[in-house]
């Protein structure tokens, strides 16, 4: 099976890929639109600012790659957010494969939202086999808000979307790769699609 890891600048791509690893998988780090396309199953990760993250993505042209793609894609964290339609970060416009706008946190708490919280409302087979309630880790300041492509929700402040799918495109605002053996569990569910 080939694994490839868009690198376009923004994401911690050690962690996803040592995590891989672990599933007995290895992974390939390509923004090589031709080498992407041939892959088996694609991981768009992101950590970092939504503006300058999409710049890269357009210098690259792979903002117009990613959102045509066939196999199963899985956005990881700001990954899943640029592939909304905009997001307030830095009021820029996304992949808009989910129609769905990213907004940012109210002041009634603390930004980013960081370390465990839970998910529930488990929907589609990237959950298999993971309890309701379970921890993930999170980092984040901004969120997609609960909509119709919503298959895993949290609460911080509000109810919102912690994963999201449509088609072969899913969405994780957790870190799968930062959150031990569960989230390790949902990496495979995803790589066995």
């Amino acid at each position: 099976m080939k694994i490839v890891i868009i690198n376009y600048g923004a994401g911690n791509i050690q962690s996803i890929m040592f995590a891989i690893e672990r599933l007995g998988f290895k992974a390939v780090l390509s923004n090589n639109p031709e080498e992407i396309k041939s892959a088996d199953k694609v991981i768009f990760p992101g950590v970092g600012e939504a503006s300058s993250a999409m710049t890269k993505l357009r210098e690259s042209g792979l903002d117009s790659l990613i959102p045509e793609l066939k196999q199963p894609v899985l956005g990881i964290c700001l990954g899943m957010q640029l592939m909304c339609n905009k997001t307030e970060e830095g009021n820029t416009k996304g992949l808009g494969i989910f129609d769905v706008d990213v907004v940012k946190f109210s002041s009634n708490v603390k930004v980013p939202q960081m370390g465990w919280n839970q998910i529930y409302d488990l929907k589609t087979d990237l959950f298999k086999g993971i309890s309701e309630n379970e921890f993930m880790y999170l980092v984040h300041s901004f969120y997609a808000p609960n909509c119709k492509y919503a298959v895993a929700t949290t609460n911080y402040d509000v109810e919102y979307a912690s994963a999201l799918q449509k088609d072969n495109f899913y969405g994780t605002q957790f870190h799968p790769e930062k959150s031990g053996d569960v989230g390790e569990k949902i990496l495979g569910n995803f790589l066995k699609m």
